[in-house]
Formats: structure tokens, sequence, C-alpha cells
């Protein structure tokens, strides 16, 4: 998972630019090509960095003027801007977190074969959530603006900045042969934080024949927030219902990979701090099994960034009292991990050049304490019913087994126009 997200900024990219005038094939025409950039590590929450964004005009004519603009994920801010340019914020939608966004008009000419650059960088700042975020650089020889669901924006209140000249040996890339008006890179800014992603179990109780209600959960209790790849969750989450359960409604982000066990999703593909997902299932209680229980679990996927695997496991107890009932059984909120900070970062996947600035998300809170509500009886909704296995069948074998006999787990990803 991590960053395999390049593009994430960049999903609206090509839509926000909009297309610019055309001209004539053999008439004269800017061309702008930016600068090389390497990622950016080691970054620490707190600290600002300058970004070294230089520029080169590789056309046959001047543009009268350009515009560099700066759009970040939400783990990245702006500090103070030149008054020659303005910053928005973009609301999350579909498969794209919040972004914030610079945008900085140079009105001044740019001669062909000359390599430019602001006479002060911009200077970005990283967040107490910055974990593996992602900048996205644009030069373009017109304005691109905040697009639908973009705060309002305002203008930068430090003295102004002016493009000046740099050494004709600068390196610049190639640009864009089919959009010479504009170029872009995505570079990968990897800050020392961790994220304690964290699951949390629950307490069943009822008589054989109630029908209760299981809540077990997974939270990011953070600093930092993690987004993975675009129409993947931000994790998976393996849930085990203890013998002499029959399920007889699933939650709509999992599905079974073997007797009584499921395999969750989430409902986006990064998840915030403090963020996470409730799994819902309605069980009914078939008979009483000595010792029944199950468990919550996250999968075996590789999470450098979490440095506390204690709390990565969680159970879920079924206590089943008296005789029989046709009433409602119970759920409480079962064991859970605490949250850890600290530790060292891990460096992010690399970045890739697209269209132009976009992005995206201010995740809804979640918690990481479960409290089940009272037991329900079940109308079966269309869900198959899901008997329990006869023993504590450990998830993560039962997720294997599925795999190895060719049962693919499909996640149900929602996308989403706005976070919940």
């Amino acid at each position: 998972m991590l960053r395999k997200t390049v593009g994430a900024i960049g999903a609206v990219a090509l839509i926000s630019l909009g297309a610019a005038p055309a001209a004539a094939a053999d008439e004269p025409q800017p061309a702008l090509a930016l600068g090389k950039f390497s990622p950016i590590d080691d970054v620490k929450p707190g600290s600002t960095f300058d970004v070294p964004a230089v520029f080169k005009n590789t056309g046959t004519a001047a543009a009268d003027k350009v515009w560099l603009s700066y759009s970040v994920t939400q783990g990245l801010g702006h500090t103070e801007l030149p008054s020659n340019c303005v910053q928005w914020e973009v609301s999350s939608f579909d498969e794209a977190p919040s972004a914030s966004v610079a945008e900085c008009e140079f009105d001044q000419a740019v001669e062909p074969g000359v390599v430019y650059a602001p006479e002060k960088p911009l200077t970005l700042k990283a967040l107490d959530r910055a974990l593996y975020d992602e900048l996205r650089v644009t030069v373009a020889t017109y304005e691109h603006g905040p697009g639908d669901g973009a705060s309002r924006p305002v203008r930068g209140t430090a003295p102004a900045v002016r493009l000046v000249e740099q050494p004709a040996t600068t390196p610049v890339g190639t640009g864009g042969a089919n959009h010479p008006d504009w170029d872009a890179a995505t570079v990968p800014v990897t800050a020392v934080n961790t994220a304690d992603f964290q699951v949390t179990g629950a307490k069943l109780k009822g008589r054989v024949g109630d029908t209760v209600t299981l809540e077990a959960k997974f939270t990011n209790a953070g600093p930092g927030w993690v987004q993975g790849t675009p129409g993947t969750p931000a994790t998976r989450v393996l849930i085990q219902m203890p013998a002499g359960t029959t399920v007889t409604k699933a939650h709509g982000y999992c599905d079974e990979v073997g007797p009584g066990g499921y395999e969750c999703g989430t409902s986006q593909s990064w998840v915030d701090a403090t963020d996470g997902q409730t799994y819902t299932f309605t069980l009914r209680i078939d008979k009483a099994v000595p010792g029944a229980k199950g468990s919550v679990a996250l999968d075996a996927e590789d999470r450098p960034f979490d440095m506390n695997k204690a709390n990565d496991t969680a159970e879920i107890l079924l206590d089943v009292t008296g005789g029989g009932s046709t009433g409602g059984g119970s759920s409480t909120g079962g064991d859970g991990g605490t949250s850890s900070t600290g530790g060292s970062g891990s460096t992010g996947g690399s970045g890739s050049a697209g269209g132009p600035t976009g992005g995206s998300t201010e995740g809804s809170t979640g918690g990481s304490s479960t409290t089940g509500s009272s037991g329900t009886s079940s109308t079966g909704g269309g869900d198959l019913a899901n008997t329990g296995s006869g023993s504590a069948l450990p998830l993560a074998g039962a997720a294997a087994a599925a795999v190895a006999a060719g049962a693919g787990a499909v996640l149900v990803v929602r996308r989403r126009a706005a976070r919940r």
C-alpha cells in the first residue's frame, strides 16, 4: 500500500486545467518544461522546506506571462505567500483526498531558450499528520484557478516576487509534446512520522435463538494520515465470528472468505488520523459453545509506519446465557489497542508527472472503542446466512485457505462525492 498514489492530487488535473486556445502548427509559440525534481525525504512535522521550481521556455516565441502552481496533499501546508499568489483548498471527492493549492502569477515576458525560477522559492510546511504526501508543481501560460468544490481564493500578503534568469546549463525536462503550454511534475514528500493502525473487538451476550449486533472497528490512531492506491482500500481487516453463531447480515464492505470468516475493506483509499471504519454484522446465536470467541485482525500486509503491533488484533467474546429466547441479545465494546506515536518514518513510493494541479479530503472522525447497539431481530435483507465455524479458525489462516482455493475476495470500495 504505502504511497502508490502518484496522481492522487493529479486526478482532477486535466479536468480543471481546461483547454487553452490552440495555435497554428507553423505559428511561433512558447513551450514550457519544468526542471528536475527529486523526492523530498525525512521531513519532520512542524518543519518547513523550500520548493526549488525552475522551468525553461523551449518554444520559439516568448510567453507574455506564466503561472506556477503548487498543490499539496493534506499532510503539507502553505506558509506566507507573496501578493502575486493566491491560495485555496480543494475538498475531497471520488478517489482524491483533499488538497491545498497555491498559484502564483508572473506578469513578465518569458523569453525562448531561457531558464527561469522565482527569485524566492515557495516554502511549504509539514503538518503533524504528514507521512506519505505529494507535491505537484505546474507551470502554464494560462491561469488555472479554483474549480468546483474549492474554497474562495485568498491572496498572499508578502511582497510580490519576480522570475529571475538561471544559468543556461540548468537541467530541465523535455516538457509535454501534446501540451506545450503547460508542464507538471509530482514529487513524493516523506515525513519522519508514524500512524498506528488498530482494531477493536466486541463482547456479545444473549440466549440461544437471540439475534445480536456486532460492531468491530478499525481506527487509524495517527498521528499521520495514510494514503494508498486509488481504487483499493486503505487497509484490510479480517473478522472471524464466534463458533455457534450464524451471520444473517454482513457489512457492505466485507466479503466471506471462509466458514464464519470475512475480509473487510474501507470506504476510501486513504485514512485520516483518528478516522477509520466500523463493521456492523447481525448474528444469530444458534448454540452455546464453551469458550467460543471470534477475532478482529489487520491483514498481514507490511505497514512500516505502524510501530505498535500489539493492537493489530482483538477478540470477539460471546456469552450465551440461560435457555432459548425470542428476544434480542446485546453487544458491548470489546477490547482494543491504545494509540501509539513516535518511531521512525518510512520512505514512500516514487512520483510521476501527469496533468496539472488537483487534489482532494478531510475524513470523518472514527473511534478506537466499540459500543455495540442492542440486538435486533434479523430481517436478512437478502444476504445469505453464514454459520460460524465449529472451532476458532485463525483469521489469517482462513483468508489464506480461501485464496488457495481460488476464492478471491472482492472488496467493495464506495466512491463518494465527499467525505462523510
